[in-house]
C-alpha cells in the first residue's frame, strides 16, 4: 500500500494489541490499550513543519505483573513522506517513511539497539516488530495497530 503522507495517515485513534517475548529472562506479555495522534497547531511562534502528538495508554500483562502502561511521543513531519519521531523530552528517537508501505528504522539507546519494522497492512491495520537487544535486554515485540477512527 503507498501512503503519499505518513503523518496524516497515522492521524486518529488506534486500537493496539502488543505481544512480548523478553528472550533474556524467558517471560511473555502483553498490552491492550489505544493510541491517539493529534496534530499540534501551528502557530507564529512555532517553527512552520506539520506536528502532531503520540498518546498511548493501556494496560500492560507481564508474568505476575499487571498495570497501566503509557507513553507519548512527537512527530514532526520531514517532508511529504517522512516523519521523525521524538520522545516526550525532545530526544529523537526513529525516522519513520510510509511512502512504500513498510519501513525500517535502528535506535541506538546507550548499548542496547532498538531494531523496528513497519508495516501497512491496510488503510486501518499498521503492524509494528521492534527486536531490542544489548548487554542486559533481549525482547522481540509485535503490535497491531487498527484504527478506530
Amino acid at each position: 500500500m503507498e501512503i503519499v503522507d505518513t503523518l496524516g495517515f497515522l492521524r486518529g485513534t488506534w486500537a493496539i494489541v502488543r505481544s512480548i517475548e523478553d528472550h533474556r529472562i524467558g517471560t511473555r506479555g502483553s498490552f491492550k490499550g489505544t493510541a491517539t495522534v493529534s496534530a499540534v497547531p501551528i502557530g507564529c511562534h512555532v517553527a512552520l513543519e506539520a506536528r502532531a502528538h503520540y498518546a498511548e495508554v493501556g494496560e500492560v500483562r507481564f508474568g505476575t505483573y499487571t498495570g497501566q502502561a503509557r507513553r507519548t511521543l512527537e512527530y514532526r513531519q520531514l517532508d511529504d513522506v517522512t516523519v521523525m519521531i521524538y520522545f516526550a523530552n525532545g530526544r529523537p528517537f526513529v525516522d519513520l517513511d510510509l511512502s512504500t508501505g513498510a519501513w525500517q528504522s535502528d535506535h541506538l539507546c546507550g548499548d542496547d539497539r532498538h531494531e523496528i519494522a513497519t508495516f501497512v497492512r491496510s488503510g486501518n491495520i499498521v503492524e509494528e516488530r521492534w527486536r531490542v537487544q544489548g548487554p542486559m535486554t533481549n525482547y522481540e515485540a509485535i503490535a497491531i495497530h487498527t484504527r478506530v477512527r
